[in-house]
């Protein structure tokens, strides 16, 4: 069966990640390979990582951020800037 979460980024962090209102336990069921899909802003990222994963420079990826709550990252970048996402908008998670 399929589930889906919803939720918002309501801050951008000193590096700018993308820190969302979706928390660790709300992401308990959720798969962390490819089979879950990551939406903000139309852009789509694949997995769940946690906050020390190994991906290269420049990669968009969802993580298990030490906020305890998900954030979205480019690797090396600011994903707040690279991308010209901004707090309130629309982050939705499915699998």
């Amino acid at each position: 069966m399929a589930a889906k979460l919803v939720g918002s980024i309501t801050a951008i962090s000193e590096s700018g990640d993308l820190i969302s209102d979706i928390s660790h336990e709300q992401l308990a069921d959720a798969p962390r390979d490819e089979g879950t899909t990551i939406t903000c802003d139309e852009h789509r990222t694949l997995g769940i990582y946690p906050s020390d994963h190994q991906q290269p420079e420049m990669t968009y990826v969802a993580v298990l951020g030490a906020s305890g709550f998900l954030e979205l990252c480019i690797v090396g970048e600011s994903a707040a800037m690279f991308l010209g996402i901004r707090p309130g908008a629309k982050v939705e998670i499915s699998w």
